[in-house]
């Protein structure tokens, strides 16, 4: 069995074991690194279908798929909010996931990152990536699912509902992180972009699933079977940012562009406040017209209008969208240099995450 040591810096994962010496799980590799580990440790996974719940618990670990895209290399499970435990819970929302990243200085690149339960109405929320790691970089990845498929920690300081939190993170200090998404293909359809994180998204493609089924008809009594969508009835919100109050960035998306195949014109929204203070910005992005004409809800909290930032830069606030909610703002010219990613992303260590 492989260690790492100074002179020992890559590590091989095969499904079918085909390199010599190489583990057959991710999780068998970073077991073999010490969790005092300081020195950069690669761990290269050949192209194949991972069926496992992974923790990325030691700093300093690329994560790297070596097929020629990140389809070939999937990181799956399929644990979901609403399956049963054995103590007669409910799974809830935050031990869901199938990639865990409980580490800092962490890459994950060339994968394709999956929670396979199913959709969201029969299944709840079901996370892809639990991202709880400082300075993470997610490179050319593509991050599936359908309800809350990208968790960008820390948590809100409190739970709503009593057990709400419950999970690897639930009683952990709500720590700061910064995350840097690039080159990203990223789908859901409810919250699928939700956390306390101040996180840049350049460059990726974020695709809304569609969230009810297409009405096929009314019951006898003229109204809609249940699950199935009104017409314009909402399909979905991308972000539930809970960008901590003392934060000056939480969500900056620059040049992405979102689409959507299934949902219809206008039953979109761009993000929704999951708590007071929630912060989120496109820049320079393409919309698809499954976008809501109101472009952000305040999810039916008043009080949250006077705290939450959510702005556009003016390519993305065109004449179709007269109708925007009161609270969206323009990004003005002089402000753009307010939102480069080495602005956002610095905090006090001065973090360049391409450097």
């Amino acid at each position: 069995m492989q260690s790492v040591s100074e002179n020992n810096t890559k590590l091989y994962v095969s499904f079918d074991k085909a390199k010599e010496g190489s583990f057959a799980s991710v999780t068998e590799a970073l077991c073999s690194i010490p969790k005092e580990n300081r020195s950069p440790v690669t761990i290269l996974i050949a192209p194949g279908r991972y069926h496992e719940k992974i923790t990325v618990d030691r700093p300093f670990v690329t994560l790297e798929g070596t097929g020629q895209n990140s389809s070939d290399t999937v990181l799956t499970f399929d644990d979901y909010a609403n399956d049963m435990m054995e103590d007669g819970t409910k799974r809830g929302t935050f031990r869901s996931y199938s990639v865990f990243v409980d580490a800092n200085d962490v890459i994950l690149k060339n994968l394709t990152i999956e929670n396979a339960s199913g959709d969201s109405l029969t299944h709840g929320q079901a996370i892809a990536l639990y991202a709880d790691g400082d300075r993470l970089i997610v490179d050319s990845c593509r991050l599936l699912g359908h309800q809350d498929t990208l968790f960008t920690a820390p948590l809100p300081p409190k739970e709503i509902q009593k057990n709400g939190f419950i999970g690897p993170k639930q009683s952990a200090p709500r720590l700061h992180r910064r995350q840097y998404y690039k080159n990203c293909y990223i789908c859901g359809d409810i919250d699928f972009i939700f956390g306390g994180a101040t996180a840049y998204f350049e460059n990726c493609t974020i695709e809304s699933l569609r969230h009810f089924p297409e009405e096929t008809g009314q019951a006898q009594d003229g109204h809609v079977r249940a699950g199935q969508a009104r017409v314009g009835q909402v399909q979905g919100y991308i972000t539930a940012a809970s960008t901590p109050e003392e934060k000056e960035y939480g969500y900056v998306f620059s040049n992405c562009k979102l689409i959507s195949e299934e949902c219809p014109d206008g039953t979109v929204y761009l993000g929704r406040p999951w708590r007071n203070y929630a912060r989120t910005v496109f820049l320079d992005c393409s919309f698809g017209k499954h976008i809501h004409p109101e472009l952000f809800h305040d999810w039916n909290k008043p009080e949250a209008r006077s705290t939450i930032l959510y702005a556009l830069s003016h390519e993305n606030l065109p004449e179709e969208y007269p109708d925007r909610a009161d609270f969206v703002q323009e990004v003005k010219a002089e402000q753009i240099a307010f939102y480069t990613k080495e602005k956002v992303l610095a905090g006090e260590d001065g973090w360049k995450p391409e450097s």
